[in-house]
């Protein structure tokens, strides 16, 4: 596995899964053209820019091309990393017919050459052969420090996300990534307890 320190923005969900094969790291979906009217999503970048800096990595195609620039204008020119992938034609095997312009998007490329992608972004790389420390906190864990399924979830939400520094309407789901790219579930533990231990005496 390769751990990258930026978040790695990339289109759609095929592209994650495939770089979730030998990434370790945060990787955020565009869902195509839907970052431009997703306002909580373009927040969540903006946050990721200013505190760990984004990787964009996008198809090499026009459209590819469009959201990036998009991004690039939503977030400060210091705060980016840029990957590109080559012009490679073809068709992704899950795809009847080839994209429009019939190149390969990221989903289609192979590991080698998004490897050689990202290092040749210059972002923060370092091969990680230990097991992950973070990713382990789950919709269970939330559950159970009341951040979810119960009356006042939504007011510890907004604490925690206080105390993180982290946008106020970003969702449950949102913050959960957020949780899992920047700490431990023991971190996780320490900083819930301590931060309700903290509200419950001063009730």
């Amino acid at each position: 596995m390769i751990k990258v320190k930026e978040a790695i923005i990339v289109e759609g969900k095929h592209d994650k899964i495939k770089l979730s094969n030998f990434i370790d790291g945060l990787i955020i979906t565009t869902d195509g053209f839907g970052i431009f009217k997703n306002k909580e999503k373009q927040i969540l970048i903006r946050h990721l820019a200013e505190t760990r800096g984004i990787l964009i990595l996008t198809d090499s195609d026009g459209a590819g091309f469009v959201i990036r620039n998009f991004l690039k204008g939503t977030v400060s020119p210091d705060r980016i990393k840029n990957a590109y992938i080559p012009d490679i034609f073809g068709k992704e095997k899950r795809k009847a017919q080839p994209s429009k312009e019939g190149k390969l998007g990221v989903e289609g490329i192979s590991e080698e050459i998004l490897c050689h992608a990202i290092a040749n972004s210059g972002a923060e790389c370092e091969l990680n052969q230990t097991d992950k420390t973070q990713g382990d906190i789950t919709k269970a864990d939330l559950f159970a420090y009341g951040l979810t399924g119960t009356p006042n979830s939504s007011k510890n939400r907004d604490m925690l996300k206080k105390a993180m520094h982290l946008p106020e309407n970003m969702t449950s789901n949102a913050l959960l990534d957020i949780l899992n790219c920047t700490m431990t579930k023991s971190e996780f533990e320490h900083i819930c307890s301590e931060l309700f231990r903290k509200e419950n005496e001063n009730a």
